[in-house]
């Protein structure tokens, strides 16, 4: 099975994306990690990428249609796969589909986790990180049990500079601009599936569940 999970920023796609992942088996696709990982890294893309990331803005189409076609043709997307946070644009999705089509392969379903804005803020905002183990909390449903302290490794628990209020509202401008049209572009194919994603997470899984006719 091949996937799209499309939604703004802080729609939950990445707690989705793990529950589709241990129930249907296929690989985990997140441009998002990817990129994440070059910038700590420190490497020569991961610097390009950060002052985009930094700022709220998506990152040139080229330094992300170039990973997400080298994480396609890894050998554990042959069973399938999930791509979490791409395409983000028209012209990404555009490219998506050459790409999969020169490794023989194509898409069965786009599901789209929608969200009030107004609710992405507040989660947004309530986000915070482990400086040592990348532990993920939102004060809003996950607190760690000292506000600043990592639960799982003791690590300092910190706001990220993406997570700032004014870097939010951005992100979701650029969202609204820039990516919002590839709920029409897929529907257009016959590929969308839209889930409410105002709901708790269980109840979203299960109707991404039967959106993706489980």
């Amino acid at each position: 099975m091949n996937i799209i999970l499309l939604g703004a920023p802080g729609a939950g796609k990445g707690t989705q994306a793990e529950r589709i992942v241990a129930t249907y088996g296929v690989a985990h696709i997140s441009t998002g990690d990817i990129l994440r990982k070059a910038v700590a890294d420190g490497t020569e893309l991961g610097l390009e990428a950060k002052r985009y990331m930094d700022a709220g803005e998506l990152v040139p189409d080229e330094v992300v249609i170039g990973l997400a076609r080298d994480r396609l043709a890894e050998p554990d997307c042959e069973a399938g796969f999930i791509l979490d946070g791409f395409p983000r644009t028209v012209p990404q999705a555009d490219a998506l589909a050459m790409v999969l089509g020169e490794l023989g392969r194509s898409l069965d379903a786009v599901v789209q986790i929608a969200v009030d804005k107004d609710a992405l803020v507040k989660r947004l905002t309530a986000r915070r990180t482990c400086r040592g183990c990348g532990k993920v909390y939102n004060l809003l449903i996950e607190r760690p049990s000292q506000y600043d302290v990592c639960d799982v490794c003791g690590g300092e628990v910190y706001q990220r500079e993406d997570d700032s209020v004014e870097t939010v509202t951005n992100r979701l401008d650029v969202y609204e601009n820039e990516t919002a049209p590839l709920v029409e572009y897929y529907e257009r194919k016959g590929f969308l599936r839209r889930v409410d994603g105002n709901q708790d997470p269980d109840a979203v899984f299960d109707d991404v569940r039967a959106a993706l006719g489980d």
